[in-house]
């Protein structure tokens, strides 16, 4: 799965939701990639990676 800012426009309850379905996508070995500005979201997640000007600075 590859979701752009998947929680962008949901209530804060929806948006757990979705990140929790994720968590239990990447758990049954399922790839999810997830964009986000959240860093609550990012923190959520078993890997993170940073972009800067379309170049990885982080996380590599």
């Amino acid at each position: 799965i590859l979701a752009d800012e998947p929680t962008g426009n949901l209530d804060s309850q929806s948006g757990q939701e979705v990140v929790a379905l994720f968590e239990q996508l990447s758990s049954q070995g399922k790839t999810v990639i997830v964009v986000t500005h959240d860093l609550e979201i990012a923190d959520r997640m078993k890997r993170i990676i940073h972009i800067r000007d379309g170049k990885i600075v982080n996380g590599a």
